[in-house]
């Protein structure tokens, strides 16, 4: 059975415990699978800027460095042929290659969902009621008194159900806090953080998202 420590929206410890749902927090993570999802987050995130110069590439190297015949050296058409110094390189980077991997729409998912029951597993995820605050108080010292009052550290990931210009406006420039769209979510991001926030309508956006059912 898997569970939450639940906040209230104040960021007040409540004394019961959320119940999550078993079918996105409760499997037995398969690392393999979370592994090839992390990699490929990494590997589609990447740009291939390496370029090295072939040999039609190369400047200089107009003329023959020496005649065919009668010098008693090897023969050589151009300074620019691979094996000299300063010449052109073969099949060296190109600047287009493509580093993209994939996986199956159903397997990305379930990968989110075997990421989030390892951390759910061990103790990472909290479940907050809600997180808005009154009109004029969507600022970022609310929001650092919010993760204060819930003695969250490090890198945190919180997963809301709507990420609009407010939720910009109180979250922007604190560091270590990542806000998304619970919809959203990837394996790189739920696996580098040290804490999880999921809000309540977020959870529910994740059961209709990734599993069968809402919050248990």
């Amino acid at each position: 059975m898997a569970n939450a420590t639940a906040y209230s929206k104040t960021g007040t410890k409540r004394e019961a415990s959320v119940r999550l749902n078993e079918l996105i927090f409760g499997l037995e993570p398969n690392h393999e699978l979370i592994g090839q999802a992390y990699r490929m987050y990494l590997a589609n995130g990447r740009t291939a800027h390496a370029h090295t110069l072939k040999r039609g590439e190369v400047a200089g190297g107009g003329r023959k460095p020496w005649r065919q015949k009668g010098t008693g050296r090897a023969r050589v058409g151009s300074i620019r042929v691979p094996h000299w110094r300063g010449g052109g390189v073969v099949f060296g980077p190109t600047g287009v290659e493509n580093h993209t991997l994939s996986l199956p729409v159903r397997a990305k998912r379930l990968a989110i969902r075997h990421a989030l029951s390892l951390r759910a597993a061990g103790g990472d995820i909290v479940v907050l009621e809600t997180f808005a605050y009154p009109a004029p108080d969507w600022k970022v010292k609310r929001t650092l008194e919010l993760m204060s009052r819930m003695k969250l550290e490090g890198n945190i990931l919180m997963a809301v159900d709507v990420k609009d210009e407010l939720i910009r406006r109180a979250t922007r420039n604190i560091q270590g806090l990542k806000v998304v769209q619970a919809n959203y979510l990837n394996v790189y991001d739920v696996m580098n953080a040290d804490k999880l926030i999921l809000t309540e309508k977020g959870l529910d956006m994740l059961a209709t998202w990734l599993g069968d059912g809402g919050k248990a």
